[in-house]
Formats: structure tokens, C-alpha cells, sequence
């Protein structure tokens, strides 16, 4: 695999793990009337993120090995 690929694809990892990550934890939306305190969050496309992420960095590490 081409060195610049490489490169490519351990940049792109890193970012769709990270943004990943940073779905998973910070909420989407909040409420907060008086006493109550409502938050809502679906994660269900941070998971695949961050597998995409992790493919990714296992691509550019593990690809192209002579």
C-alpha cells in the first residue's frame, strides 16, 4: 500500500474515532424546567463510527505489509 494511503487512512481513523467518542458522551439535546432536568441522546450511529474509525486505523497499519 502506497504511503500517502497510509497516511490517509490513520488521519481519517483518528478523526471518526474521535468524533465517534464525542457523540457517544456529549448529549444531544437538554431540558431543564424548574426541578426537572430531561436529557435525550441516540447513539446508535456513534458505534459505527468509531468501528469505521477503528477499521480504518487497523487498515493503515496492517495493510500492504511486505
Amino acid at each position: 500500500m502506497n504511503k500517502n494511503v497510509k497516511t490517509i487512512l490513520m488521519v481519517a481513523g483518528i478523526i471518526m474515532l474521535g468524533y465517534g467518542i464525542y457523540t457517544l458522551i456529549a448529549p444531544e439535546a437538554s431540558l431543564s424546567v424548574g426541578p426537572l432536568d430531561v436529557t435525550a441522546q441516540d447513539n446508535s450511529n456513534s458505534y459505527v463510527t468509531i468501528g469505521l474509525g477503528i477499521a480504518a486505523l487497523l487498515a493503515s497499519f496492517l495493510g500492504g505489509r511486505k
